[in-house]
């Protein structure tokens, strides 16, 4: 399927929040494939919950291709405690963007979302289709509705404008310039800090939320970046698309190799009064695949990656 052949090494590329996990991965693998006219903004140079500074940068930088991949994000805590933050900032960001870019003219847009768009009890593994077919896991509701409303009106602009916007559900990301805030990270980057601090300060054991039994998916960032890429060059689909490994793994099993990379020889406490999350979320990546995409890092070497970064960058580690 060749579809996305306007995309020329050429084109101005904005990547809202290229400084993220997602968007820097993104923003790597597009120089690496010979784009160079990448544009980025920080946060203070542009508020994109602002809808005037969006408009007003559109009109003067007037991209040709944009990648939004900014966004408010958070682990279950984060996502329990201030829900409506999550729901207005994420909702802001997308209606402002994926308007202007519209007004603007761009040729293509590529949406980013999350897997915790599917319902709690989806079939497994999830295909594109359950979308919208079941309730959603409650503690990152607010966060899901936003990006649901992201992915819908993609398909919506797509359908009444014919706007090029296309959208894509990564699983669990982990890599370099994750989060490690213990009070806002997600659980791969979480316990990379966990163990580390625990192996650094002769800790005898590290507690763990919840009993370790969800499954869990995790795809490297880079390889993240490797298929947005890719669907930006080959797809021009109104249906989502989602990335993934199509491998899954316990919590508690995460846990154990995560402490191996780290080098901690202490024990693991489990408490079990914190939430779980969802049983299980694991992507249905045949549609990918059949796209002609699959992931090359596998989670060992990965969390080898992951955690060679986090010490050498310990200090901006945005802890």
């Amino acid at each position: 399927m060749q579809m996305g052949a306007d995309i020329q090494k050429t084109d101005k590329i904005y990547v809202a929040g290229h400084r993220g996990l997602v968007g820097s991965a993104i923003v790597r693998n597009l120089r690496e494939k010979g784009y160079q006219n990448i544009v980025g903004r920080s946060h203070s140079e542009l508020d994109l919950t602002n809808q005037a500074q969006v408009k007003a940068f559109f009109e003067e930088e007037a991209p040709d291709v944009v990648v939004l991949a900014a966004a408010k994000v958070g682990g279950i805590n984060a996502n329990n405690t201030t829900p409506a933050d999550f729901a207005y900032e994420n909702m802001q960001i997308q209606c402002n963007v994926i308007k202007s870019a519209h007004d603007a003219g761009v040729k293509k847009l590529l949406f980013l979302g999350s897997t915790c768009i599917y319902p709690k009890l989806a079939p497994q593994p999830i295909p594109e289709s359950a979308l919208l077919t079941g309730p959603l896991e409650q503690t990152n509701e607010a966060y899901a509705i936003a990006k649901i409303s992201g992915l819908l009106m993609c398909r919506f602009f797509k359908r009444q404008y014919g706007d090029n916007f296309i959208s894509c559900m990564p699983t669990n990301l982990y890599g370099p310039h994750d989060n490690y805030d213990l009070n806002g990270s997600h659980v791969l980057p979480a316990m990379i800090r966990k163990f580390h601090e625990a192996f650094c300060e002769g800790k005898p054991f590290v507690e763990l939320w919840g009993t370790g039994s969800p499954l869990r998916e995790f795809l490297y960032v880079d390889d993240m970046a490797d298929a947005c890429v890719f669907l930006l060059e080959h797809y021009d689909g109104e249906e989502h698309v989602n990335i993934g490994t199509g491998k899954e793994i316990t919590i508690r099993e995460l846990a154990e190799k995560v402490k191996a990379v780290t080098g901690y020889k202490g024990e693991i406490h489990w408490n079990d009064s914190m939430p779980d999350g969802t049983p299980r979320k694991l992507t249905d990546v045949t549609k990918l695949h059949e796209l002609g995409w699959q992931h090359k890092v596998e989670l060992e070497e990965g969390i080898e990656l992951a955690y060679k970064w986090f010490v050498e960058n310990e200090g901006e580690a945005r802890r």
